[in-house]
């Protein structure tokens, strides 16, 4: 039995193995997953200073589902894009100004973000153990609001920072970590159904 076709993926190997695929699947997977992204960000809940999105939790489950390299390169290209001025940012937006205001730092963070969850799947915490996928994505979540408010900190505050930008965000992070431990349990009892 090869590493594809084992319902639980081995350490090492991300769901998807896109890693073992040609490089024109792997492009066309960096092209979707950009699309992914842009469209989670139109799902947003506007607050100040940084809106409430769908952003973490397509970040965390691309690291998730293609593993830390290409995840961190996927999200790095859709930033590309939205640095372009592409409107794949919440609410519509693009542009340089977008990477140097209050959600500077968030936007730094995902392909840190993603890497980080699936750097974690790789060594086992996927959908075969629920607990630590639930870990994984909540420490993806977390390592995003850290390294944001360390950036809006020095705009507005460390106490500033704390209060509007991360407690706003600590349920939908725990909810988000949860629903991406949840696809990955299915993704897992998918691929053992197959």
């Amino acid at each position: 039995m090869n590493d594809l076709t084992h319902a639980v993926p081995r350490p090492g190997l991300a769901p998807l193995a896109l890693g073992a695929r040609p490089l024109t699947v792997q492009l066309a997977a960096v092209l979707l997953g950009t699309l992914v992204l842009a469209i989670s960000s139109q799902i947003s809940v506007p607050m100040l200073p940084v809106p409430v999105t769908m952003q973490t939790l397509a970040v965390t489950l691309i690291g998730a589902l293609y593993g830390w390299r290409l995840g961190a390169i996927t999200i790095a290209a859709w930033l590309f894009e939205a640095a372009l001025g592409l409107p794949v940012l919440a609410n519509g937006n693009g542009g340089l100004p977008y990477f140097l205001g209050p959600t500077g730092g968030y936007l730094f963070a995902f392909p840190v973000v993603g890497a980080l969850v699936g750097w974690l799947v790789e060594r086992g915490w996927n959908g075969g153990r629920p607990v630590l996928a639930f870990a994984a994505m909540l420490a993806g979540n977390a390592l995003c609001l850290v390294l944001g408010a360390l950036w809006l900190s020095t705009l507005i505050g460390f106490e500033r920072a704390l209060i509007a930008g991360v407690l706003p965000f600590l349920i939908g992070g725990v909810l988000k970590s949860a629903l991406g431990a949840a696809i990955l349990v299915a993704f897992g009892r998918l691929r053992q159904r197959a």
